[in-house]
């Protein structure tokens, strides 16, 4: 296997102390929700069931170009380079035929460390991936189903050619310069210990990062007794072990910025608030506005002040590193975030 295993840690490697570099003038990462669509039906995902009970999402499908372009001219205007700039969401990001372009315009514009995708993959070919590729895509995330077509049909209820899909991944590893590629699998997708050699041993060669994640219950929606059986939940997604969270950390350091122009500053499936518009503004009055502020604020109270949406919520739960913890950081940090004072932005 040539990937290096990072099962049971975060993607991005440890961390400082979130609370140790807030505020923060330039969020570390804004996700672009491109497309409110997939072409999978995964049991553990809110398109297992039906669109009547994923809330509101977005008023729109696709987001619209030219808008994601000012979004990005704006970007331009924050005092750092923003970390990473994620294509992720409620969907396929490859569904959106102008996703090439957007990546090319996000790189040439140099307002990123990183653009990167998070995909399905299935929709990936050669002359997509040299595209991507050539536009500066600077990593791939694939997120995958099972071994095989049998194990793909299971899970997401499609008839996958296993075989093509791994040719095109294949193209895209022997391809892809100094970009990077991770491969990851829930657990739920897999048959056992040997089910989870034969993932390492499939996809270790045609990556550069490997993991095994957990499937956990952030849909409420979906029926995970049937998902994950006996399991109790004890682990996050990352495996590591579950906690109490009492401040979100995500509205401190992300904005994410949906299909229909809406920024929100979570990645929850319903919104606790939302923070602006790209149409009628910019990102960064949105970032650092009044109302972003607000929010922050009542979030350094706990859950339950930010929102009813965020007290209920399970998923930062599910997917909170021990560096995001702000409990010991709350004090300190309110005096940047008072309702009606400063913004917070810096």
């Amino acid at each position: 296997m040539n990937a290096i295993d990072i099962s049971g840690r975060a993607p991005g490697g440890q961390r400082r102390p979130l609370g140790e570099s807030l505020p923060l003038a330039t969020p570390w990462l804004i996700q672009i929700f491109p497309v409110y669509a997939c072409n999978l039906k995964c049991d553990y995902c809110i398109f297992s069931v039906d669109k009547s009970k994923h809330g509101f999402l977005s008023d729109k499908t696709l987001i619209d170009v030219e808008l994601y372009k000012k979004c990005v001219d704006e970007m331009a205007g924050f005092p750092d380079k923003v970390r990473v700039v994620r294509f992720v969401g409620v969907g396929e990001p490859l569904l959106h035929k102008k996703l090439v372009e957007m990546v090319q315009y996000t790189a040439a514009k140099q307002v990123a460390n990183t653009v990167e995708i998070i995909t399905n993959g299935l929709l990936l070919t050669p002359s997509l991936s040299d595209a991507l590729l050539s536009a500066g895509l600077n990593r791939l995330v694939v997120s995958i189903q099972g071994t095989s077509k049998e194990k793909y049909k299971e899970v997401s209820g499609t008839d996958v050619d296993f075989g093509k899909f791994l040719e095109n991944l294949r193209y895209f590893y022997a391809h892809k310069g100094e970009a990077q590629i991770y491969i990851k699998i829930v657990d739920t997708a897999l048959n056992g210990v040997q089910d989870e050699q034969r993932f390492r041993e499939i996809f270790g060669a045609l990556c550069d990062t490997i993991a095994i994640e957990h499937t956990v219950p952030i849909h409420d929606a979906v029926d995970y007794t049937k998902v994950l059986g006996s399991a109790s939940g004890a682990l996050t997604q990352f495996g590591l072990p579950v906690g109490e969270v009492k401040i979100c950390p995500q509205p401190f350091f992300h904005m994410q910025i949906n299909p229909d122009g809406k920024v929100v500053p979570c990645y929850s499936w319903e919104y606790p608030e939302i923070m602006g518009d790209c149409h009628s503004a910019s990102i960064l009055d949105i970032w650092n506005g009044q109302k972003f502020s607000n929010f922050r604020r009542r979030m350094l109270d706990g859950l339950a002040h930010a929102s009813e949406a965020c007290a209920r919520c399970t998923i930062i739960k599910y997917r909170q590193f021990p560096e995001d913890d702000l409990a010991d950081f709350a004090e300190g940090l309110k005096a940047h975030f008072q309702a009606g004072g400063p913004n917070g932005g810096g």
